[in-house]
């Protein structure tokens, strides 16, 4: 691609962010501790009698203060218990239509394989009497695996295009911008929570290469979103609400894996940009409410909270670091190829499938199921296979005879072209219309190539014990356990395709328990880390961010050399304190699409004297119309001159407002100032462009004013900075994803091949002439 061609694709997707309106952090700040000081106030207004007698209002003002202090912890439990609430129906929804498309149970059509053959134990069902395949044919058996996937993912896509397209995807990307302060309507909906809880067991069960644990996280945030609606104190305010969102993200995580510790470190590391400590106890408290309620729930009757926990016994040895280096790099290289890949169907998607998208998800569910019945490893559930890849041999850990020494060569062909094929349908079914993750795909993946590594490493020991490297086993002590190979590739992959660390180090420690395999984990997620830092690669939430053209800034940060005044926008619609009607405002806000205008002194020095927000204005406007007949020659008051201006900012939502409108306009004009930002932020032209992208990110307002000496002379938001940003890499030059990238280093690989395989075989032809 040409960098011109570049340039203008990329700034195609910067303009569609007019789309998106943006929460000004530093406002809902202000309104926030205003309302805090009139409460504050109310309270100490009731104080006791004359004699220091308890009085009820007393009594009421004391009950309140307790209330509102514990409001938070109850929302946040709330919001726990709810969560792991509908993660064990999930699961249990899931397990039974994952089973139905093998077989029923006499039993009760209600029970999975699991409850009908519980007394039978591991992993096999040929001795369970009640458990009943749909047929004995082995081709009606797939014809009926495949009807069943269809049916799932039809039901799926159509519900999720009918009532709720919101409920489509993963939602992570989405919920990283929601958090930073973008505002998405319906995103964390009724209609979007209850589609993609029905919607999700069936595409799990339909057998798609897609996870349920990014939906979950989305589906959390849904929860926390609606209880919180419920409480004014965090209905009114969006830096609350959005707390509540960020421990729910907490919880989320914590559900699908098993994890309360690794959910909050997942909302540090992925989801928030900005973290407190009180919102780190809070996401804390949620995700631990969340698990123990899921642990009461019991969904698997195993005690386990996700199906692939596991136990090893065994220690590891220093010379598989060689090994463990090399499911690093694959992890890394998988991260790689899959973002790369699938951002481009992603592309072809939007081009050509936008309209299709239940024929998609039908196709694909259809493909997998008829590619995937015949390997058994891509049949069974993927957290099923999971957690039979993990285990050890020992102790019922041979299933499918997976530990089989004669077998293992076949075991190992088959693990590798379950990775092979899984990696082909992630890549094509990740971001169809359907509730779809990568999480537990991308740990499928690495399991099984980390397995059939495992298996070869144990075969070369079989086949040479007394080798120098493996001087350190002992005999009487199985010395490979496969099982952990997959568990190290799981990790390598997820940390790969995400970009994540720390938090899947915790996860994984948490799944297993053990600490004997926190260093092997922390040196193969150290070398995907590595192996992803050369690539240049990024994580999948980040790229779909700019892919869809969402408004956010990277937490990176990057050297620009240039001041805010490169980047500034000069032609602004500006109001002046005095001399402006309400027609010409109404002709203003008719004739253009900005959220907010400076105000300036009308002496023609442009001071800059503060700010109002779009919202605002139509909102006085239209109060000041309800309340009486306002004459379009009435002027607009956007400075108070008198000292009764205060030192507050009026809440939209405030019955206080009510009282500037009920004693009408007042002789001078319709009075603004109350809504007016009087000391909004602002810097000087000469300030390095790179401190105002903190500034963004750390304290979030909608727009930075740039003044000159009190005069305003620019201003900034996201979109600006976002748009130089895509302009400026056409002065770069070409960085290695713009150069093709890993598919640009293939395509030279298989140049290179072919032309050598080209020379080899005229060589030969030669020879043989000869």
């Amino acid at each position: 691609m040409r960098p011109e061609e570049l340039g203008q694709d990329e700034l195609e997707q910067i303009r569609r962010y007019e789309d998106f309106t943006t929460i000004d952090w530093i406002h809902d700040s202000i309104l926030e501790r205003d309302r805090r000081i009139r409460n504050t106030r109310a309270l100490n207004a009731s104080r006791r009698g004359p004699a220091g007698e308890i009085t009820l209002p007393w009594l009421w003002a004391q009950f309140r203060r307790v209330l509102d202090t514990g409001q938070s912890w109850f929302v946040v439990s709330l919001v726990g218990v709810c969560i792991g609430l509908n993660a064990a129906i999930i699961s249990i929804v899931t397990e039974w239509l994952s089973d139905i498309k093998m077989g029923y149970c006499s039993d009760g059509w209600w029970l999975n394989q699991q409850f009908c053959c519980w007394e039978i134990e591991g992993e096999e069902i040929d001795g369970c009497e009640s458990w009943h395949p749909w047929s004995t044919v082995t081709l009606a058996r797939w014809s009926i695996f495949i009807m069943f996937a269809a049916l799932f993912s039809f039901t799926a896509a159509h519900l999720v295009r009918s009532l709720a397209k919101y409920a489509a995807g993963s939602g992570i990307s989405e919920i990283k911008c929601i958090l930073a302060g973008f505002v998405m309507q319906g995103f964390l909906g009724f209609a979007t929570f209850f589609i993609k809880s029905i919607t999700l067991p069936l595409v799990i069960a339909s057998g798609l290469s897609v996870g349920k644990e990014g939906p979950s996280v989305h589906v959390a945030c849904c929860v926390g979103s609606l209880v919180a609606g419920l409480f004014g104190k965090f209905s009114r305010s969006q830096s609350k609400r959005r707390e509540i969102v960020t421990a729910a993200s907490a919880a989320g995580v914590a559900v699908a894996f098993g994890s309360p510790i690794g959910g909050v470190l997942f909302s540090i590391e992925e989801m928030s940009s900005a973290f407190s400590i009180k919102t780190m106890w809070r996401s804390f408290f949620c995700a631990l409410m969340a698990t123990v309620t899921l642990s009461a729930m019991n969904p698997f009757r195993t005690g386990k909270l996700v199906l692939f926990q596991v136990t090893y016994n065994r220690d590891w040895h220093f010379f598989e670091i060689i090994f463990f280096i090399i499911l690093g790099i694959f992890g890394g290289l998988y991260g790689a190829f899959v973002v790369k890949f699938n951002l481009q169907v992603a592309a072809f998607r939007r081009k050509y499938l936008g309209n299709h998208g239940v024929a998609e998800a039908v196709t694909l569910a259809t493909l997998t199921a008829v590619v995937g019945y015949f390997n058994r490893f891509l049949r069974l559930d993927m957290t099923e296979s999971m957690a039979i890849l993990f285990r050890e041999c020992e102790g019922g850990g041979n299933i499918n005879n997976l530990c089989q020494t004669p077998q293992q060569w076949r075991i190992a062909t088959s693990l590798l072209l379950a990775t092979a094929i899984r990696i082909g349908l992630v890549v094509i079914s990740y971001g169809c219309k359907v509730p779809a993750g990568i999480f537990v795909p991308s740990m499928a993946i690495g399991a099984t190539f980390g397995r059939m590594v495992g298996i070869m490493v144990k075969a070369m020991y079989r086949a040479y014990p007394q080798s120098g490297m493996f001087a350190f086993c002992k005999p009487d002590i199985p010395c490979i356990t496969p099982g952990t190979y997959a568990f190290l590739g799981a990790a390598a992959a997820l940390s790969g395709v995400m970009r994540i660390t720390v938090t899947v180090v915790v996860i994984m420690f948490e799944l297993t328990g053990a600490l004997t395999y926190i260093l092997p984990t922390m040196i193969v997620l150290l070398v995907t880390k590595a192996v992803g830092d050369f690539l240049g690669t990024t994580g999948i939430a980040d790229e779909m961010i700019r892919f869809n053209g969402f408004p956010f800034l990277e937490k990176e940060d990057h050297a620009y050399n240039v001041s805010v005044s490169s980047v500034m926008r000069k032609d602004m619609q500006l109001l002046p304190e005095s001399g402006m009607q309400v027609k010409d405002l109404e002709s203003i806000l008719a004739t253009t699409n900005v959220k907010g205008f400076p105000i300036i002194s009308s002496d023609g020095r442009s001071t800059l004297l503060g700010y109002i927000g779009r919202t605002e204005l139509r909102y006085v406007l239209e109060r000041a119309r309800r309340m009486q007949d306002i004459h379009p020659d009435i002027p607009c008051l956007f400075v108070s001159h008198s000292s009764d201006q205060g030192n507050f900012s009026m809440d939209l939502e405030d019955d206080a407002s009510a009282g500037f409108f009920e004693e009408g306009a007042t002789t001078q004009g319709l009075r603004f100032w109350p809504w007016v930002n009087q000391t909004p932020m602002t810097v000087s032209p000469q300030l390095p462009l790179e401190i105002v992208m903190q500034l963004f990110k750390r304290m979030g307002p909608r727009v930075i004013l740039v003044e000159n000496h009190g005069s305003l002379v620019g201003l900034v938001t996201v979109k600006d900075v976002l748009r130089f940003i895509a302009t400026k890499k056409l002065d770069q030059g070409l960085s290695w994803d713009d150069r093709g990238g890993l598919d640009g280093l293939l395509e030279e690989v298989w140049t290179w091949s072919a032309e050598l395989l080209f020379k080899i075989v005229d060589w030969s032809r030669r020879v043989v002439q000869r």
